[in-house]
């Protein structure tokens, strides 16, 4: 029998896509525009083409008018490619759709399955805490065994990251837990990407191109800090700052 009669046309896979959530505070195409200009620092391929889902959740819903074509068109022009919304009205589902987006309800989802105070049996009390950890709780490890080169990307879903080989300049990696790098991290490295705000990334060798704890960036286009490159460092995020400081300073 010819392979072209047992050869599929088409498959259909799991696949895991990383995404940029973009929080929208304001909806004026201008202040938008003036805010991404100013967190790019001009550098045109900052966002490197990336999907983004547009979470509209910290705005006045429904009663705020959204011009997605004017917001889609915006995100373009700054390489993130909008693929979804997140925490939409429903009201808004029509609009959303016809402009070619998606609704994404994971977060909603989650938010309904947490489980309230227990209020009749003391014996769960620790239940409520358990149901609800920090976003992205890590359930396993993914470890990875040779170097990460300039164009690759790695993706620990739902898992802590260890990386035992360099992270080479250009390089992504990303874990919805901590990272560790027991070698030199001069990539790009992206810490809690499902929301873990209490993630870490660790290296041997500090020294990275772009640093993100549960969506905060820091960058460092001006060069690592001379005081902590290629120095066994951790960055952590306080607050809304993204924190980069020596291992252990006082041990040694």
């Amino acid at each position: 029998m010819p392979k072209s009669q047992t050869r599929k046309p088409i498959e259909i896979k799991i696949s895991t896509v990383v995404a940029i959530s973009t929080i929208l505070h304001e909806t004026d195409p201008a202040i938008l525009d003036a805010a991404l200009q100013q967190l790019t620092g001009g550098v045109s391929d900052f966002f490197d083409d990336e999907f983004a889902v547009i979470d509209v959740g910290a705005l006045d819903l429904p009663n705020t008018r959204i011009d997605w074509a004017a917001l889609i068109a915006l995100l373009k022009s700054y390489h993130l490619n909008p693929v979804a919304v997140r925490n939409a009205a429903p009201e808004m589902s029509a609009a959303i759709v016809a402009h070619g987006l998606s609704l994404d309800v994971v977060a909603k989802a989650r938010d309904d399955m947490v489980a309230p105070p227990a209020k009749a049996s003391p014996a769960p009390a620790t239940q409520p805490a358990a149901a609800n950890p920090a976003p992205g709780t890590p359930l396993t490890t993914m470890i990875i065994d040779t170097p990460v080169r300039a164009g690759q990307r790695i993706y620990a879903r739902g898992a802590d990251l260890i990386v035992t080989a360099a992270v080479n300049n250009g390089a992504e990696i990303i874990a919805d837990g901590s990272i560790h790098v027991y070698a030199p991290l001069r990539g790009r490295a992206l810490a809690g990407a499902s929301g873990n705000a209490a993630a870490r990334i660790f290296s041997f060798g500090m020294e990275p191109e772009l640093v993100s704890i549960a969506g905060m960036y820091r960058t460092f286009e001006n060069g690592f800090p001379a005081e902590l490159a290629g120095k066994p460092a951790q960055v952590r995020l306080i607050g809304d700052r993204i924190e980069v400081a020596l291992v252990n300073p006082a041990g040694r």
